[in-house]
């Protein structure tokens, strides 16, 4: 993937976290889908500004690493632990080229990570980078594009994100274009990866027990926004999230 598109976001990365879509479905979500990690260690991968390495340490986690390809991300993450200090460990780090880690963590997280694989071998590398960081049975969560998005159907352009074909084919599924509608709004190129080849990089990588989740919405966003503003959500769901243990 490319580092310097997430370099140049920066910052600007948490308010992605503000927008409809992640604020009332894809935060509850996944943490509802990680559940209680209270005393055990998470391994936060593509960790970004450490939005939910900061979230996993205040919910009682006992140590968190989390680690990123963009130095700029890294940098902002570290930034907000020193105004606000959890004991969130950051480091820069390709996951598919992950260095051996100093312990095994019990839970490792991917949001929006394995989707950067240029193709299938690198795919499967990043899965045996996170399955040889975890523990015996230790679990791994990952939230990514719906394989089974329609790009001709309904968007989430309502909820704050604008997902588009580029035209272009990776050996793991169509490329991307996906934009988060902030002021200004802000664009990163990234890949849509099939349903078979996530659960082919994982089973090969020593993962079972697969199993696909759908992201809800929250009742607080169908308060905040009603139900028929969420249509097009169920309709068309822009979003899936996967858990498996190593």
């Amino acid at each position: 993937m490319s580092v310097q598109q997430y370099d140049e976001i920066g910052e600007a990365f948490e308010g992605f976290k503000g927008l409809p879509l992640a604020h009332y479905a894809e935060v509850p979500g996944f943490l509802a889908l990680v559940g209680d990690v209270r005393g055990r260690s998470v391994l936060d991968l593509a960790s970004g500004t450490g939005f939910y390495s900061r979230e996993f340490k205040r919910r009682g986690a006992s140590d968190v690493l989390g680690i990123d390809i963009s130095g700029e991300m890294v940098a902002a993450a570290r930034k907000l632990e020193e105004a606000d200090p959890l004991g969130v460990r950051y480091e820069v780090g390709d996951v598919a080229e992950l260095r051996p880690l100093e312990r095994r963590f019990d839970i490792a997280t991917a949001v929006q990570c394995l989707n950067y694989a240029e193709d299938v071998a690198t795919m499967e590398g990043m899965c045996r980078a996170v399955h040889r960081s975890l523990v015996p049975g230790g679990e791994f969560f990952v939230l990514a594009q719906n394989p089974d998005y329609d790009f001709s159907g309904p968007t989430p352009a309502p909820y704050g994100f604008l997902p588009e074909l580029t035209g272009e084919e990776a050996e793991t599924g169509p490329r991307i274009r996906l934009t988060a509608l902030l002021d200004p709004p802000i664009s990163f190129i990234t890949t849509c990866p099939r349903r078979e080849v996530y659960e082919h990089s994982l089973r090969t990588a020593g993962f079972h027990d697969l199993t696909w989740v759908p992201v809800e919405v929250s009742e607080a966003g169908v308060r905040e926004y009603g139900t028929d503003f969420w249509t097009d959500f169920h309709t068309n769901p822009p979003l899936q999230m996967l858990r498996c243990r190593a």
